[in-house]
């Protein structure tokens, strides 16, 4: 039996020092990450933020993730138990620091004092990748969401405009799932095609974070046909200003967004993602998590997350 757990270590800096949060649970008396399973049907990176949020009280932006952990629990109706337990690097957005019964402090320490403190070994493995990350450059990072429209009314069976075909019943339930994974990653800026189906994709996400939602004709079909160059432009836009964004556009628009941040990928995982996605393309309601670290033309791809809409 596999039980699913995935949960956040907050990082910050004070002053040029890396700083960890530790969780204490009084009912094992152990310190480790914050972290709790995954609810039914739930994302894994839905359940980090939220069981984080949960038991500190504060409300994590999601970054890079770090390795996985999986150890045994014993059994259960005669079964062996495996756990696994996705974790991401995180950052303080808000919250008021609540905590809950089931943890009784939340310590922010240097990550060194933090090995020592931590209960278990196999928790030293995310704070070994999150000071190497540190130590190269890469934990500083902020997140690209490209989204891509939820099902859509069929041309076929839509009688106005193009622009304003509608959402299907299918997409308007993607949509509102869409909600609880990108506030896990909490972006600052949010990008529609004017298309009705792509705006209505991230209409709920808008108003539950409040963020306006600004429209651009270069994402659109009809503006990437015109002038397929403007929507590489939105893009370097994006990367100048290197700030938390959401984008949503359509399938012709993909291939030449991915082909771009091919070449800020290194060789390896992320640059042959990319470059198969910029190929076969994204289903639609898919949100693809691209961490990047540094602005510009100077920016890496550091890790890729796919969010794909259930089958």
């Amino acid at each position: 039996m596999l039980v699913r757990a995935s949960g956040i270590v907050p990082w910050r800096r004070k002053g040029k020092k890396l700083q960890v949060a530790l969780v204490h649970r009084p009912r094992y008396d152990d310190w480790s990450w914050p972290k709790g399973k995954l609810e039914r049907g739930e994302e894994w990176v839905v359940a980090a933020a939220r069981e984080t949020l949960e038991e500190t009280g504060l409300r994590v932006r999601l970054g890079t993730p770090l390795p996985t952990s999986w150890y045994g629990l014993g059994t259960k109706d005669g079964r062996p138990q495996l756990k696994q337990v996705r974790y991401w690097a995180g950052t303080v957005a808000g919250g008021d620091g609540a905590l809950e019964h089931e943890i009784d402090e939340v310590c922010w320490l240097p990550a060194d004092e933090a090995r020592e403190r931590l209960t278990y070994r196999r928790d030293r493995e995310q704070l070994d990748a999150l000071v190497d990350a540190q130590a190269d450059g890469l934990l500083d990072t902020w997140t690209l969401l490209v989204v891509r429209h939820a099902h859509a009314v069929g041309r076929g069976s839509w009688d106005g405009p193009d622009p304003a075909r509608p959402l299907s019943p299918v997409g308007v339930r993607r949509a509102d799932r869409i909600v609880p994974l990108l506030e896990a990653y909490q972006p600052e800026h949010l990008l529609s095609s004017p298309s009705l189906r792509c705006t209505d994709t991230m209409a709920p996400y808008a108003t539950a974070s409040g963020l306006g939602l600004q429209t651009r004709k270069s994402l659109s079909e009809e503006g990437f046909t015109r002038s397929p160059d403007k929507a590489l432009t939105r893009l370097d836009q994006v990367l100048a200003r290197g700030e938390g964004t959401a984008l949503c556009t359509h399938g012709p628009v993909f291939p030449g967004l991915l082909r771009a941040l091919t070449n800020l990928a290194p060789q390896g995982r992320e640059r042959t993602m990319l470059t198969r996605l910029a190929r076969q393309g994204i289903d639609k309601g898919e949100v693809l998590a691209v961490h990047l670290a540094g602005i510009g033309p100077q920016a890496t791809v550091v890790h890729l997350e796919r969010h794909r809409p259930p089958a």
